[in-house]
């Protein structure tokens, strides 16, 4: 008996939808090439919103004498202001992009660390639809999928080599559940390099990525487009935004997509979502913005293709790399990811006055999961066979830990952040004091289901062909709840374990200050003090009682900067930051660590060194960045990907490089993106001798990315816009002893658009257009190939 949630497909509904918005309000991404920001000098508080936005439509109500503000909340002059009027900015120039974060007040220009953005008209030349393809226009990003018992899912992504699975947030608060990311609601992503625990609370190791979203604005707009192309892609956006009154707007947001994977065989994906908001008080001195997400997706997880080592060689390799065919899926007609996210956020903006300002930011969400994936195992045998008699090999799709056997995880969570801004003078010393208080409670619970094979319990054999995998296997029985479990994983120490609770709250404190010694330097310094309680069992089954297990830290987290600003263009900084990862971060999306062997655990605890400058050239149209940084990490936590077992270690692991970007607009209508990474990634000291010495697993050596497009006569009849970019990424290795390795991937792109007047657009986008074999998702046993070449249609239209 089968348990699984049936697959449903959107189908001709999906399709109807999205014919829908677009005749109601379909959606115009602008293929804007000389947008420039006119802003009142100096700059208001209040555009520090928009600063990416290239379009600025007239105010609904202008006010004689005073400044004019825009659909996006921006700043305008009014007639009696416009002599005041000077153009600085473009779109594409990342140093403009605010935080958006109350603890982070200030815009990329003037915070000092490696900050990637992902800017709001990038995503829409590209045609980005998730957060996986927005993050590959930043370097040293890496997907991965957690492995162990119980291997997850979902985004999984690694910064400079480093675990960042806990560190995706939108608009400054934690995103704890699993599932993979729809890009609808996103208006820029940003990625903030290195620890960053004073800001975020623990983990941050290799950095922290934050969502900022669309909310309500004052004005009207309306929006919406259909997308079609290879693989079966199918996806309709809408997005309405209505001013009511003075100072209130509502907006929604809303998504239906359904696609097969180009490259991949039985690979999919259907998914819908909504995220309406509302805001009160756009403008004022208080502002409340109520915010709602839901996401709905149903489909196919894909483990990839065996990475295995051919005979006379030493480094093993995907064996795509020795002629497999590349559209092989290994998994079974059971294999399914189907989720539900719902997330409520309120955010309260309160301007004491011009120098005190407070925020308090809560989210509660809930993550409802089911989750069943063939891990693919190809075993000494299956790698002999593969070259000697490729028709006999065969791979056993539960090759770990007989599975993952499936469940169902239902898990919810809620934090709040309470925090304020003081700014005043002591003398000639400006000072900027941020202090406050998060809290926040994550709860998970899972329920395992088992597999039983042709009647025999016990047993877990499920093989297919190597060569010609089936999805279909005979006798491979799914049991309900409680059935088979004696075929249950079985936990180190606990048994056959049917139930897993993990839970862990979190009440943190942090304080920082900035004192402007000299109009032209400052220094900042601050900490965070969090006190972490975690608490995990495992019974039911074959369990029985099972076991419980719990501990508490606390951990302390400071930072230091230094900051050269002779002017407003200029920064020159030197950074130094800590941050710590206690055991039982990942409560909801890794396999739970906590043991009896390791309640006692020190957390891993890393240390950032940065020195790097910022330059905002051309009245604001060009930005460029540069950094040297040294990261070390100390007490590393080790996960056996075959058992799941934990283990600590006195190993250090040292990351240090350079980090170079540069963005805006070179000409006129000719804009372009480009960022550049170099890391020399070392494991510095282990308990393993042969490990010392080695690469960090996943973290690239080099790694570049470029994204450049044209407008031929902007505002004409015959515009059009093209262009494109690459993504280039060195050779990774797969595991500490650095024995096993993906090759460099190379990926071009293109885009071509028109604009027909001044609301509709049409665009087609290329993806990996030479079709070359790249890999996506990595294991330490298993690469994913990535998506072919593929092409995809857009029409869209702005109101």
């Amino acid at each position: 008996m089968s348990s699984r949630t049936p697959r449903h497909p959107l189908g001709p509904l999906s399709l109807a939808a999205g014919l829908t918005l677009v005749c109601s309000a379909a959606h115009a991404q602008g293929d804007t090439g000389h947008h420039h920001k006119a802003r009142r000098h100096p700059v208001s508080k209040n555009d520090a919103a928009s600063a990416q936005t290239p379009k600025a439509l007239p105010p609904k109500a202008p006010t004689s004498g005073s400044a004019l503000k825009t659909t996006d909340n921006s700043i305008v002059a009014t007639p009696e202001e416009t002599e005041h009027l000077q153009v600085i900015g473009s779109p594409m120039n990342t140093l403009q992009t605010p935080i958006g974060i109350g603890r982070m007040p200030e815009d990329v220009m003037h915070t000092p660390q490696t900050i990637n953005v992902v800017p709001k008209l990038l995503m829409e030349q590209q045609n980005v639809k998730s957060l996986d393809e927005a993050l590959r226009n930043v370097p040293g990003i890496t997907a991965s999928v957690g492995e162990g018992e119980g291997g997850m899912a979902g985004d999984q992504f690694l910064i400079r080599g480093f675990q960042a699975q806990n560190d995706i947030y939108e608009n400054g608060l934690r995103d704890f559940g699993v599932y993979t990311r729809d890009s609808f609601n996103y208006d820029h992503v940003s990625v903030i390099k290195g620890p960053s625990s004073e800001v975020f609370g623990n983990g941050t190791t290799g950095g922290a990525i934050n969502i900022t979203t669309k909310v309500a604005h004052l004005g009207d707009s309306y929006s919406g487009g259909f997308s079609g192309g290879s693989g079966a892609y199918y996806r309709g956006t809408l997005d309405f935004n209505k001013q009511i009154g003075d100072s209130t707007a509502i907006r929604i947001t809303g998504m239906g997509n359904e696609n097969n994977t180009v490259g991949r065989d039985n690979v999919f994906s259907h998914r819908w979502g909504i995220a309406p908001s509302i805001a009160f008080g756009l403008g004022k001195r208080t502002t409340f913005t109520l915010e709602y997400f839901h996401q709905t997706d149903n489909r196919v997880p894909d483990y990839g293709v065996p990475v295995v080592t051919k005979p006379g060689t030493s480094i093993a390799k995907p064996l795509t790399e020795y002629g497999l065919n590349r559209n092989n899926w290994y998994g079974t007609t059971y294999d399914q990811d189907a989720s539900n996210v719902d997330m409520l956020t309120a955010r309260l903006k309160f301007d004491l006055n011009k120098n005190i300002t407070f925020y308090n930011d809560a989210r509660g969400g809930m993550y409802s999961r089911y989750f069943s994936a063939s891990q693919p195992g190809c075993d000494t045998t299956c790698a002999t066979e593969y070259f000697t008699d490729p028709e006999a090999a065969t791979i056993n799709r539960r090759g770990h830990l007989g599975g993952p056997e499936p469940y169902q995880q239902n898990d919810w969570s809620v934090q709040d952040v309470f925090s304020g801004i003081a700014k005043f003078s002591t003398g000639s010393i400006r000072h900027q004091m941020i202090a406050g208080v998060d809290i926040s409670h994550v709860y998970d619970r899972r329920t395992n289901y088992a597999y039983n094979f042709n009647g025999q319990n016990g047993t877990k054999t499920d093989t297919t062909s190597l060569l010609h995998p089936s999805a279909t296997q005979p006798g491979l029985l799914l049991g309900s709840l409680g059935q088979y479990s004696g075929n249950l994983v079985n936990i180190s120490g606990v048994g056959h374990a049917m139930y897993k609770t993990g839970d862990a709250t979190d009440v943190g404190a942090f304080f920082s200050e900035q004192m402007w010694l000299a109009p032209w330097f400052s220094i900042r310094g601050g900490f965070r003090w969090d006190h972490w309680d975690s608490h995990y069992s495992a019974n039911g089954g074959t369990a029985g009682a099972g076991v419980s297990y719990g501990q508490t830290q606390d951990t302390f987290n400071p930072t230091v900067s230094l900051m050269y600003t002779p002017n407003s263009n200029i920064m020159v900084y030197f950074n130094w930051a800590q941050s710590t990862t206690p055991l039982g971060l990942y409560v909801t999306n890794s396999s739970e660590p906590l043991k009896s062997t390791t309640q006692g655990f020190s957390p891993e605890r890393s240390s950032l060194y940065e020195l790097g400058a910022k330059y905002n050239a051309f009245h604001g149209r060009m930005g460029f960045t540069a950094s040297v940084f040294r990261m070390e990490k100390g007490n590393a936590l080790m996960t056996d990907p075959s058992t799941g077992d934990v283990s600590s270690s006195s190993d250090r692991q040292r990351n240090q490089g350079v980090e170079l970007s540069v963005s805006g607009e070179i000409l006129k209508n000719w804009t372009m993106i480009g960022t550049y990474a170099y890391y020399d990634a070392t494991t510095v000291s282990s308990l393993t001798a042969a490990d010392v010495g080695k690469r960090i697993q996943y973290a690239p050596k080099n790694s570049a990315t470029i994204w450049s497009t044209y407008t031929i006569a902007p505002n004409r009849p015959w515009n059009v816009t093209f262009g494109g970019g690459l993504t280039w990424r060195d050779g990774v290795y797969l595991n500490a002893t650095n024995t096993a390795a993906v090759p460099a991937t190379v990926e071009w792109d293109a885009v071509i658009s028109h604009n027909f007047g001044k609301h509709w657009r049409v665009a087609m986008n290329g993806y990996n257009l030479d079709n070359r074999l790249n890999y996506s998702n990595l294991f330490s046993d298993r690469a994913t190939p990535a998506v072919g070449r593929s092409f995809l249609f857009n029409l869209s239209a702005n109101y």
